[in-house]
């Protein structure tokens, strides 16, 4: 992305949905006391955004139908690649899963879709969303059924 897509998505694509938080769907990873990673899943029907710029309503979704939401992961590049991004993803997939969910979806960067993909995520859509200073930022829509143990 180039660095106006980037200041463009700070604080409303990319940022905190504090409602995560106060769900308590939200993790984070730690390395010597520092935060490296963090990321979480949803059960409401907003598919990304921070509290100042949620994609959509956000009111809970129903596990019989619609799929819970993947949301908001980040890894420090300095511990890329180090399982921690894999690590947060599984832990969201089960939380989902004890919740009822037997789907999830996610809207990723570019730079993230490797990562769904190397665990089963499967391409559903390529879009652009609209930025508050008019760039577009290409996204990309994933989706992937969560197995019952069993």
């Amino acid at each position: 992305y180039t660095p106006s897509q980037i200041e463009g998505a700070i604080g409303t694509v990319f940022g905190v949905d504090t409602q995560l938080i106060r769900d308590g769907t939200y993790f984070v990873a730690e390395s010597g006391g520092a935060i490296v990673g963090c990321g979480g899943w949803s059960r409401r029907k907003a598919l990304f955004g921070s509290d100042r710029g949620k994609s959509e309503e956000d009111s809970l979704l129903d596990p019989s139908f619609e799929p819970a939401r993947i949301r908001a992961f980040f890894v420090h590049p300095d511990f890329a690649r180090r399982g921690i991004g894999q690590a947060l993803l599984e832990a969201s997939e089960q939380a989902a899963l004890a919740a009822g969910f037997n789907r999830i979806d996610i809207v990723a960067t570019l730079t993230g879709e490797p990562l769904y993909r190397k665990f089963g995520y499967s391409v559903v859509e390529r879009y652009e969303l609209q930025l508050v200073n008019q760039e577009k930022l290409p996204v990309v829509r994933l989706a992937k059924s969560l197995a019952r143990p069993g």
